[in-house]
């Protein structure tokens, strides 16, 4: 049994069954895992040097990095949260939001709100607690800070929305939740006038006045005699060019949405549990087993696949230039070509495992290790 897959699956309310899982499954998991490949020597072919770093307090959870404009929020799990200018490297703020981290941050780029472990909502501006409010259930999805309103998911499949300001609910609304969630973030983004989000394998679109639904489109339908079988939530980043949508669901599919009419284009299988980037010609991914590759945005067809990684656990893509960055858990990232997946350099930030996907903020990749590094690089 593959235990790195199961490992972050939750009931969503009841914790102690969480814990009872987790074991059972670690006990049955007596296969060694393959040794990753060998890397070749590293050409490097394009060039990337270091702007700035700061230190955060350790990151052990599944960390999300938000980015408005050139403005870069990072949470660490004892609570700490930190404003960036990333053209400095600069901190504008640092605070605690009063409790450890669930999840990673969301901000509009002032106002800042994180997701405790008590199940609490918080919203931060100005290195000050603006206020908390509880929540219905625990969240993995960080929150959406967005025309003046936080948007928050949790886990037993409720999405709310709250005043920025005072933290007066505006609304709720809650879908039937499953027996099994992912203890990992899943989408939760704007879409012109629509919030969307992931329910299940479907990314639905919401009023976000309200919290009515606009639309649902399946990205994978769940199958199988079991929970564990039958899990398919829509997990990490959602990379959209135009009104083209396109999510991982989890050891499932990827697969791409027409935003405007809120339908299915196309889905494929693939088996990862990372979220997707891409550009007007490709979206990219990496797998459960180290390979990354690359769909056509048009029609879903493959284009490249590098095995180069093989057996190495790696961080959802990001698209920069000519570039791939990937993060991986020895404390690499790797830089590879967009056009055929052949590698272009490789750093080493600090030597710890990366601990979020990589970001774009303004023309700074921000790079976010476990031990706490915030490091920002700029391609050449």
């Amino acid at each position: 049994m593959n235990f790195k897959r199961f490992a972050s699956l939750v009931p969503p309310l009841r914790a102690g069954a969480a814990l009872a899982l987790v074991a059972a499954l670690a006990a049955c998991s007596g296969t060694p895992k393959p040794k990753p490949a060998e890397l070749p020597a590293n050409v490097p072919l394009l060039g990337i040097r270091q702007a700035w770093n700061i230190r955060i307090p350790a990151v052990s959870f599944p960390l999300s990095t938000d980015v408005s404009g050139d403005m870069v929020s990072v949470g660490a799990s004892d609570g700490t949260v930190v404003m960036i200018d990333a053209r400095s490297g600069q901190e504008s703020w640092r605070a605690n939001a009063g409790a450890p981290l669930a999840a990673g941050v969301g901000s509009d780029g002032s106002l800042v709100a994180a997701v405790t472990t008590a199940n609490e909502v918080v919203a931060l501006q100005g290195g000050k607690v603006l206020w908390r409010q509880k929540l219905t259930a625990q969240a993995y999805t960080p929150p959406l800070v967005a025309g003046r309103r936080v948007f928050v998911q949790t886990a037993d499949r409720t999405t709310s929305a709250w005043d920025g300001q005072t933290g007066r609910r505006i609304w709720s609304q809650q879908r039937t939740p499953e027996n099994l969630v992912l203890k990992k973030p899943g989408p939760l983004f704007a879409f012109g006038d629509t919030l969307v989000t992931g329910v299940g394998g479907r990314l639905v679109g919401i009023n976000p006045a309200n919290g009515s639904s606009r639309w649902e489109s399946p990205i994978a339908a769940p199958r199988g005699t079991n929970d564990i079988e039958r899990l398919v939530d829509l997990t990490g980043n959602v990379s959209r060019v135009g009104d083209s949508l396109c999510a991982r669901a989890y050891y499932a599919n990827v697969g791409c949405v027409d935003g405007s009419r809120g339908t299915l284009v196309w889905s494929k299988p693939a088996v990862g549990a990372e979220g997707v980037s891409g550009d007007d010609r490709f979206v990219y991914g990496t797998e459960e087993d180290g390979s990354v590759v690359a769909w056509r945005r048009s029609d879903g067809e493959r284009a490249w696949q590098t095995e180069l990684f093989k057996y190495r656990v790696l961080t959802a893509p990001l698209a920069v230039g000519r570039s791939l960055i990937i993060g991986d858990s020895t404390g690499l990232v790797h830089l590879l070509s967009r056009d055929d997946g052949k590698p272009l350099n490789r750093i080493t930030p600090d030597g710890s495992a990366i601990a979020a996907a990589p970001v774009l903020a303004g023309n700074t990749v921000v790079i976010v290790t476990r031990n706490g590094g915030v490091f920002g690089y700029r391609p050449e």
